[in-house]
């Protein structure tokens, strides 16, 4: 199966599955009703489609580290919670003798620090 195929496939049944079940409560419901309560099952599906893209990139790239020295714009922006002013400012500053630089140059908060420091290298 092509990659994708099947979380497109599933999204199409959570879909028809969502509008089935809301058409299955009353089977009087007029077009308008179940007009509706379509709009209101895709608009979910997307925020819930968007969520799992998000995570699947998230998995896809979490074990790969990335050297503040040398990675790309796009490599540092998959870094949870970096900006692209942050990226940015991570490319202009280079190059770095050790990770924690991000929080003594003030490009990033400990807290930010934290949520990255063994996703990052630096390598000279």
């Amino acid at each position: 199966m092509p990659r994708g195929l099947g979380l497109r496939a599933l999204i199409a049944a959570t879909l028809v599955l969502l509008v089935c079940a809301g058409c299955s409560t009353d089977t009087k419901q007029n077009p308008e009703k179940i007009r509706e309560k379509t709009a209101e099952a895709t608009a979910e599906l997307k925020q819930d489609t968007k969520a799992v893209a998000q995570g699947i990139r998230d998995g896809l790239h979490h074990d790969k580290l990335v050297d503040l020295n040398r990675a790309t714009r796009d490599q540092i922006l998959i870094l949870p919670g970096i900006t692209s002013q942050q990226a940015d400012r991570i490319i202009a500053e280079r190059p770095y003798k050790d990770a924690h630089q991000l929080v003594s140059r003030g490009i990033l908060s400990e807290q930010q620090f934290a949520d990255i420091k063994d996703r990052v290298v630096v390598k000279e």
